[in-house]
């Protein structure tokens, strides 16, 4: 039986947000350093934590003033303390920031670390929303980074961000690409996205055969409030049932052990790669 420990880290904001983005960052960090710890002390192989998880979910806003939150990937300091957290407990290490890659020109990534502390390599987000409360494209620029699949020491990786997963492509994509676990660091809010939180995902697992980490935040941000991050963070399996689940309201460490052989046995089970159709598929690109 091939067994990986999984981790998933959700918490509350730590400071407020009239501090600068620097403060923010020290803190939200140093919040976290227990619940890591905790993590490589319990075995946890493959760890993540939230969307832009050491910032504020910051785009309710239109200020410019969070641009200063953005770190080079990699070489900045964030990721360059995470590939030491790696090195110290062997663990494989999402780091989902704020990016700049060139001043001016920012995403919303998830670098990835390897269990050694090898820099594998990172994620931008694809779809990036534009609505009342989501000014996301104020401060991203969407990423094209062909869904990669990561070769880590414990398993293939994919990485899907938050909005991301309203769009069923890019888990087929990441699937066919040869992801066995991929995770999808995330911060919404109370109301209609509640309702399909407990649903994309685990259709999203049943489609591809995988398994799945969803990771959400918690507690309210002022000074915007644009509605209660509602946590529940959770592993969902290769047959779409979620097999752990984090509470709605705390900051946690969810760790979970995922039975990799239900991959193979539910797509040896459920042959949808085989009878995928792609020859016929040409219109949905075409259309829009």
């Amino acid at each position: 039986m091939t067994m990986v420990r999984g981790g998933l880290i959700q918490m509350a904001l730590k400071a407020p947000t009239e501090r600068s983005p620097q403060d923010i960052a020290r803190a939200m960090l140093e919040a976290h350093v227990p619940l890591i710890e905790k993590a490589g002390q319990a075995g946890v192989q493959i760890l993540c934590f939230q969307e832009v998880f050491n910032q504020p979910y910051f785009c309710p806003s239109q200020d410019a003033k969070w641009y200063a939150a953005a770190e080079p990937i990699p070489g900045g300091p964030t990721v360059t303390r995470m590939q030491d957290f790696a090195r110290r407990y062997s663990m494989v290490i999402v780091v989902p920031i704020y990016e700049e890659a060139m001043t001016g020109v920012y995403y919303n990534t998830a670098a990835v670390i390897d269990a050694d502390g090898t820099y594998l390599g990172k994620y931008r987000k694809t779809h990036i929303p534009q609505v009342a409360g989501f000014w996301e494209k104020f401060f991203f620029k969407p990423g094209a980074s062909d869904y990669p699949v990561f070769a880590t020491r414990y398993c293939k990786l994919g990485v899907y961000i938050c909005y991301d997963r309203h769009f069923p492509e890019g888990w087929r994509a990441l699937a066919l690409n040869g992801a066995e676990y991929i995770v999808n660091p995330s911060a919404t809010v109370a109301g209609l996205s509640e309702h399909l939180w407990k649903l994309e995902q685990p259709a999203a697992a049943a489609a591809n055969g995988v398994y799945i980490g969803a990771i959400n935040r918690v507690g309210t941000e002022a000074p915007w409030n644009i509605g209660t991050f509602y946590g529940q963070s959770y592993f969902v399996n290769p047959r779409g049932q979620i097999e752990a689940i984090a509470s709605r309201d705390a900051d946690e460490l969810l760790v979970h052990d995922m039975n990799f052989d239900m991959i193979r046995e539910v797509r040896n089970t459920w042959q949808f790669f085989r009878d995928r159709r792609p020859e016929t598929y040409g219109a949905l690109t075409a259309i829009g």
